[in-house]
């Protein structure tokens, strides 16, 4: 007999969330629209990187140029600690207008920037930080309005990034070289204007504002170990994911690949992020969100080493690993802030969303550039990508770590 755990909630706190309903639902097309235009831009960064090393910045090393393209996720999860305790005292609507402000103004600046200091500021400082107000709004919001299908719903949200991802990797791709880079991004940039229209117009909490919550890291919650094992398990998720995304046009374009074909690389592995988002969503509510975010740690270490690394030379090989890595890692999005609800409070969503994410912002940080660091100005990709494996191995131990703090060590618990 399985049995489910559902930590921090008794039965009378279960019957207030709606689950459903054209409110609740509406928040989602919200969060959707939010995370289409801030998580599309992260899942675009392999194109960024690409076309910006052999343009704008074709003089700096892969490891400096790797900087840029850690410091917007870096900024987009450090700032948590600020904008989650925000998000719990204010609630959904000024965090989405300010990151939507932002975000275009980040675009829009980006499309004229040629100095590397210059696309550093535009790009990874005001675009992370304005990516964070919108992601950060987007999960906790959707955190008031669901529980039991929190993963379903969620994971409906986060199939924005891969859409983003797809769509601005294709301008990019087939706009740039025939109208200018500048133009392209300006062109998503008035994308993005109309998706945060809608978000905020959309995206509403649902609980009244929680005026204790502070805007600080709350270090005391690593005392809870459930909490603390978690949270170590993102951060090494988090760490590892962003060096696939980064790497593998590169690595495709030293194996030979045509270019044209290397730079398709990151659409397909955003299209197939798509059901990599919704899917184990919707396996994670019946089968538990640790147990799914376990396997899908499992197989992403499986595929960099049998797929990646071994087919390395392989075009078929390089293809298939970014379809299946692509579906597989999608739930490095969608279900970790899930796994960070089901070990805390409602009230305290915000605060421990934003802990958590501030605590892996420097896995982010430190993924590409070190990745780019073990690459070096050669030409030997082996050891970057044993390095994104060892990282995947350490967190399928950490998620089993944590579900057996969380729930037991039962092979039928959900949890």
């Amino acid at each position: 007999m399985t049995t489910e755990i559902l930590p921090y909630i008794n039965a009378s706190d279960l019957e207030k969330y709606p689950e459903g309903g054209l409110e609740a639902w509406l928040v989602v097309l919200g969060s959707w629209c939010a995370m289409t235009a801030g998580m599309g831009l992260l899942n675009t960064i392999g194109t960024f990187h690409a076309w910006i090393s052999t343009h704008q910045l074709s003089t700096y090393s892969s490891s400096s140029v790797g900087w840029i393209f850690s410091t917007f996720p870096f900024f987009l999860y450090f700032a948590g600690v600020q904008i989650g305790p925000l998000f719990d005292v204010y609630g959904a609507r000024v965090l989405v207008i300010t990151g939507s402000v932002g975000l275009v103004v980040s675009l829009m600046t980006l499309s004229v920037s040629t100095e590397y200091y210059q696309i550093i500021l535009s790009f990874g400082v005001l675009g992370g930080l304005s990516t964070c107000c919108l992601f950060t709004t987007a999960v906790s919001a959707i955190g008031h309005w669901f529980h039991k299908r929190r993963g379903l719903a969620m994971g409906v949200a986060c199939t924005a990034g891969g859409t983003g991802g797809l769509a601005f990797s294709l301008i990019i791709l087939f706009l740039a070289p025939k109208i200018g880079f500048g133009w392209a991004i300006r062109i998503i940039g008035f994308i993005c204007a109309g998706l945060c229209g809608v978000a905020c117009l959309l995206l509403r909490s649902r609980l009244p504002p929680n005026k204790t919550a502070g805007a600080k890291i709350d270090l005391m919650a690593l005392k809870d170990p459930p909490y603390a094992a978690t949270t170590a398990a993102i951060f090494l998720v988090e760490f590892a994911v962003f060096i696939p995304y980064t790497f593998l046009v590169d690595q495709a374009l030293h194996a030979g690949m045509r270019q044209q074909l290397a730079y398709a690389l990151i659409p397909i592995l955003n299209a197939s992020a798509i059901p990599g988002r919704l899917l184990p969503g919707y396996i994670a509510d019946h089968y538990g969100r640790l147990n799914t975010m376990t396997a899908t740690a499992i197989f992403c270490s499986l595929l960099t080493f049998l797929l990646w690394l071994i087919g390395s030379s392989s075009h078929a090989c390089i293809i298939a690993y970014t379809v299946l890595f692509g579906f597989w890692s999608g739930a490095a999005i969608s279900l970790t802030p899930v796994c960070i609800q089901q070990v805390c409070k409602t009230e305290d969503i915000g605060k421990r969303t934003g802990t958590t994410f501030t605590i892996s912002s420097f896995g982010t940080l430190m993924g590409i550039p070190i990745a780019g660091a073990i690459l070096g100005g050669g030409d030997d990709y082996d050891g970057l990508i044993i390095f994104a494996g060892c990282l995947y191995v350490a967190a399928s131990i950490a998620f089993v770590i944590a579900r057996g703090l969380t729930g037991g060590w039962g092979m039928r618990v959900i949890i």
